[in-house]
């Protein structure tokens, strides 16, 4: 037996399982923490990112291109959420930092935006 079929086996193996990582790069998050995500993200951000994640008058998209994940990482959701951000990319003024929410609640957020950044896909 040639090693010719093992490595196109291997090889098929390795691509399927990349393939099912997600448009993101990520293995599917907890549906539980997703729904905490949304729930935490109505309350917390929706008012200015708006409740489709589209933007408002206030604050920017988080389809916007702007917010892949190779781009802005979920590190920097954390560290907006804890100290704000001054604007860099549009002129919505500085975000103030969001009190009241735990690592683990941003986390829950984060995984309801990546979600929904997989699903909707991402605006130019």
């Amino acid at each position: 037996m040639t090693l010719r079929p093992l490595l196109a086996i291997l090889t098929l193996v390795v691509v399927v399982t990349a393939c099912g990582t997600g448009e993101l790069g990520q293995n599917a998050p907890d549906p539980q923490l997703v729904e905490k995500g949304a729930d935490l993200y109505a309350a917390n951000c929706a008012q200015c990112h708006g409740t489709d994640l589209r933007g408002t008058d206030q604050g920017p998209s988080f389809l916007s291109e702007v917010y892949v994940p190779s781009h802005h990482g979920d590190a920097a959701f954390h560290a907006a959420v804890a100290g704000g951000v001054p604007p860099h990319h549009w002129n919505f003024g500085a975000m103030p930092p969001i009190e009241g929410l735990t690592q683990d609640d941003v986390d829950a957020i984060v995984a309801f935006v990546r979600e929904t950044q997989q699903t909707e896909g991402f605006e130019p």
